[in-house]
C-alpha cells in the first residue's frame, strides 16, 4: 500500500480546533463554570477542552474507512465522558486516580472518574471491533484482537490524562507521539491528533488554557487508535503492555517527580513554558 496522506486530516483538526476555540470564548469565556485554577494559583479556562475534542472529530472526517469510524466513536468517547468527570465532579468526594475510582465502585460508589472508566473502557471497545471488522476465522482470536485493541485506545486516552499536569506536557507527549505514526497506516489518525494538538499549544504553555479530561482523553483515544492502525497484533500486545505498566506506575511515583530528575525530559518539558 502507498503512503497513506495524512495532510488533509491534520489541516482539518488544526483549523477546526482554532476555529472552535475562538467562537467558545466568544460565548462562555471567563464564565466561571469553564474557569479552574492552576498549578501556580492562577485562574485558567477549560474550554481548550472541548475545541481540541471537536477539533479531532472533525478531523476524523478525512480518514480512510474503517479508522474514521473508530476514531469518531473513541475520540468522542473520549470528549464526553472527561467532560462529565471536568464538569460534574464532586470536589468535595473526589477520588483520586485509577485505585481511588475502582476502590469506589468495589464499594457500589459511582464517581464520575469510575464513569468515564466505565465509559471509554466501553466505546473504545466498540471502535476497537468496528476497525478490526468481523471475524473471518476464529472468533476468539477475533475477540482477543477486539479486547485487545479496545484496552490499547482506553489505556492510551487515560495516559494522556495522566500527563496532562503542566502547562504543554501532555500536548508535546501527543505531538511526538503521532509524529512516530504518520509513515504507517495509522498516520491519518495520528495526523488528527498532531493537528488539534498544534493548535493548542500556545496557549497552553501562555497558561490561557488547559486540556481538562474532556481534551486530554479526547487526544488519547484517538492516538490510541492511530497506534491500532499502526501495528499488528504482536506490536499491539507490547504497546499495551508499555502503557498499562506506566499507568500502574503512576499510581505509585510522581510522572512530574521523574521528569524533574531526568535530563532531556526535564528540558522537553520546561521548553516554551513560562518561567
Amino acid at each position: 500500500m502507498g503512503r497513506p496522506r495524512v495532510a488533509p486530516a491534520a489541516v482539518l483538526a488544526c483549523v477546526a480546533s482554532a476555529g472552535v476555540r475562538a467562537g467558545l470564548e466568544a460565548a462562555w469565556g471567563g464564565t466561571p463554570r469553564w474557569t479552574r485554577t492552576n498549578h501556580r494559583g492562577a485562574p485558567i479556562s477549560l474550554l481548550e477542552g472541548p475545541a481540541v475534542g471537536l477539533g479531532v472529530l472533525a478531523g476524523t472526517a478525512a480518514l480512510p474507512a474503517p479508522w474514521r469510524g473508530a476514531a469518531a466513536i473513541a475520540g468522542a468517547g473520549g470528549l464526553a465522558f472527561g467532560l462529565v468527570d471536568d464538569l460534574a465532579e464532586d470536589s468535595g468526594r473526589a477520588r483520586k486516580g485509577l485505585r481511588g475510582h475502582l476502590g469506589a465502585l468495589a464499594h457500589g460508589e459511582l464517581t464520575t472518574g469510575g464513569l468515564k472508566l466505565l465509559g471509554i473502557g466501553a466505546v473504545s471497545t466498540v471502535a476497537a471491533a468496528l476497525a478490526v471488522g468481523r471475524p473471518t476465522g476464529s472468533r476468539a482470536v477475533w475477540l482477543g484482537d477486539v479486547l485487545t485493541g479496545g484496552a490499547l485506545v482506553a489505556v492510551t486516552a487515560n495516559l494522556v490524562n495522566l500527563l496532562d499536569l503542566r502547562p504543554g506536557r501532555a500536548l508535546k507527549a501527543v505531538w511526538l507521539a503521532s509524529l512516530a505514526t504518520l509513515p504507517g497506516e495509522g498516520g491519518p489518525a495520528g495526523a488528527v491528533v498532531l493537528g488539534a494538538a498544534s493548535a493548542a499549544l500556545p496557549a497552553d504553555l501562555a497558561e490561557r488554557d488547559m486540556l481538562g479530561d474532556g481534551g486530554a482523553n479526547a487526544l488519547g483515544a484517538v492516538l490510541g487508535v492511530a497506534a491500532l492502525a499502526g501495528t499488528g497484533r504482536v506490536g499491539r500486545v507490547g504497546l499495551l503492555a508499555g502503557a498499562v505498566g506506566l499507568t500502574l506506575a503512576s499510581e505509585r511515583i510522581s510522572f512530574s517527580d521523574v521528569i524533574a530528575r531526568t535530563s532531556g525530559l526535564r528540558e522537553l518539558d520546561a521548553w516554551g513554558r513560562r518561567a
